[in-house]
């Protein structure tokens, strides 16, 4: 996601809009190719509009993930790869996004798929389904299949959504739509991704990412280099907010290279 109607850029043509992005944020999370592997000119655009040492997430389309659940999409998957391929190091990781459905019994699926892959890019595996959150067994066996081809598993969090009852509407609809599960903080890799789901209130947001400012400083003295992508049900204030996390890791760690300053996206102004 690059693009919101309360954010700085909504006024360029919808194809210079992740340029305003990526003078912002260094990476983002790529939902569009759930829905459709991106034509060529997209990703030729994608590749302008960005800076090389920009970090895409992309998400595997949905005909992968969800219908055929893994199984015979061999010519699905190449095909996606070859459309994704100019991109190049931009690539932070395949995105394996899998429904709630998919649970302990589609593991056998999920390990002969992750030793499919070509290993030019990394993966990350984000699972919904209760009992590997819930049954250290099942979990310990997910982070095994996991560990064989050195995949991550995304840390989708939603505890500080799901605390008490939701204020508007977009609260209310991300109670219906989002995975109500326990937060889990454990990395596997090098590169552990973080999706945090606040709420529309900045400063319940800012207090609830406290574990997160923690694990993250943690991580990264560690050595890990981790991506942690901010969210809100409206995400009005995503794009800020994400910037103010950055900005108190490195308050922590002065060693942290900074955002890229915002470049201007409105109107030159004479005074």
């Amino acid at each position: 996601m690059w693009t919101h109607p309360a954010w700085p850029g909504r006024e360029l043509p919808p194809r210079e809009r992740l340029r305003s992005y990526a003078s912002r944020c260094n990476a983002v999370e790529g939902n569009t190719t759930f829905y459709a592997t991106p034509a060529a000119r997209t990703v030729a655009s994608w590749v302008e509009q960005t800076p090389p040492e920009f970090r895409f997430l992309l998400k595997l389309p949905k005909p992968i993930t969800h219908e055929r659940r893994l199984g015979d999409v061999a010519e699905l998957v190449r095909g996606f790869l070859d459309a994704i391929e100019p991109l190049g190091e931009r690539v932070h990781a395949l995105w394996v996004q899998l429904p709630a459905s998919f649970g302990p019994t589609d593991l056998g699926a999920l390990a002969a798929f992750l030793r499919r892959l070509p290993r030019t890019h990394r993966t990350a595996v984000e699972v919904r389904h209760p009992v590997f959150f819930e049954d250290p067994r099942w979990a310990g066996r997910l982070e095994r299949v996991l560990g064989e081809v050195g995949a991550e598993w995304v840390l989708f969090d939603t505890t500080v959504l799901f605390a008490d009852a939701p204020v508007g509407a977009a609260e209310e609809e991300a109670w219906q739509k989002k995975p109500r599960l326990p937060r889990r903080s454990r990395a596997l890799t090098a590169h552990p991704v973080v999706r945090y789901l606040g709420r529309d209130d900045d400063a319940r947001t800012v207090e609830g990412w406290a574990h997160w400012l923690d694990t993250v400083v943690g991580w990264l003295r560690e050595g890990r280099s981790p991506t942690i992508f901010v969210h809100t049900p409206d995400n009005a204030r995503a794009l800020d907010l994400a910037r103010r996390f950055h900005e108190q890791v490195r308050a922590r760690l002065p060693g942290v290279e900074p955002l890229p300053e915002p470049t201007p996206t409105g109107p030159l102004t004479l005074f």
